[in-house]
């Protein structure tokens, strides 16, 4: 089968397209899917870059790719949720792999992809869809303000960005999206409120607190902007790790109230359907800035880390 893959790290040339053996049948509870289209995320862009050369520890070459959408063309003898026919979406473990022709996955990390769904939209949705409303709501938990809590978004234009201006809307907030240049009218479209300008305003200087403060780039730390939070509010980082989460647990253990939380993005079936649903019900849109076909992928890298708003996309089936 084909694969995208990097040997070495470093800008987008290290990509290439190979041939790598076929993943084999499922066991216990996996199903194997025939891969439509994958996205290209910030993980991705980052362990191509050498980022985080752990990640990739003893697994060159690597197949980057964490969203999958496709259709299940074989099932272990434990899966109970699919059968072949059946069109999923997914998102893959830490070892990733989607950016190929067929991948194995676990059934626990696949929703079916509802009707009306495209490939390239369903390829879209996993990882930032997910982070996203896990980041708002099960971190952040923006439900328990009620309707005109106040949301500071950071990194807007983004793939994760784009997703939770919009989900932080359906919730009823007040959405203040922060981004840089010719993406603040895309921000704007989404639904914001307010938008920022960070080349042009400093965003540690805005006026107003916050209920929830979104840093989906993990560009601040929680003294950075804590001065922008009310007092029960959450800042909420795609960063796990770093001097936050070494002061959390005694702030957290003196104030018993969380001030800084860290989202691990789970992949979730049940949050994978519900994302799925709005997409059908036109509720929220994944917001595909462009595709392209796998031997582009170096291309398609190039974008996702210079002009593109939202998502950028592998179309695995175009030849």
């Amino acid at each position: 089968m084909r694969a995208v893959q990097f040997s070495q790290f470093g800008d987008p040339s290290v990509l290439h397209v190979a041939d790598r053996p076929d993943p084999g049948p499922p066991q216990g509870d996996e199903v194997l899917v025939q891969v439509a289209a994958s996205s290209i995320n910030g993980t991705d862009l980052g362990l191509r870059r050498g980022d985080a050369k752990i990640a990739t520890w003893g697994q060159m070459p690597f197949t980057p790719g964490f969203d999958v959408a496709g259709t299940v063309v074989g099932c272990g003898p434990r899966v109970t949720a699919f059968s072949p026919g059946d069109r999923v979406m997914a998102l893959l473990g830490h070892k990733g792999g989607g950016q190929a022709d067929r991948v194995l996955l676990r059934q626990r990390r696949a929703a079916l992809i509802p009707r009306g769904c495209s490939w390239i939209d369903a390829a879209a949705i996993p990882l930032a869809g997910l982070t996203a409303l896990q980041a708002l709501h099960r971190h952040g938990r923006l439900g328990s303000y009620g309707a005109g809590a106040r949301v500071l978004v950071i990194g807007a234009s983004g793939g994760i960005g784009s997703f939770a201006v919009q989900l932080a809307k359906l919730a009823g907030a007040h959405v203040t999206g922060v981004s840089s240049g010719s993406k603040v009218t895309f921000v704007a479209g989404l639904g914001a409120d307010e938008v920022i300008d960070r080349h042009r305003d400093d965003v540690a200087g805005t006026a107003g607190h916050f209920h929830v403060i979104l840093d989906s780039p993990a560009r601040f730390g929680l003294r950075d902007l804590q001065h922008l939070l009310t007092p029960d509010g959450v800042f909420v980082t795609t960063r796990p790790l770093g001097t936050d989460a070494l002061r959390a647990v005694p702030a957290r253990l003196r104030r018993r109230t969380r001030r800084w939380a860290p989202v691990i993005t789970g992949a979730r079936p049940s949050d994978l359907a519900h994302l799925g649903d709005l997409v059908v019900r036109e509720e929220l849109r994944p917001n595909v800035d462009r595709s392209y076909p796998m031997a582009d992928v170096a291309d398609a890298h190039r974008h996702a880390e210079g002009p593109a708003t939202g998502k950028v996309v592998l179309d695995i089936s175009a030849t």
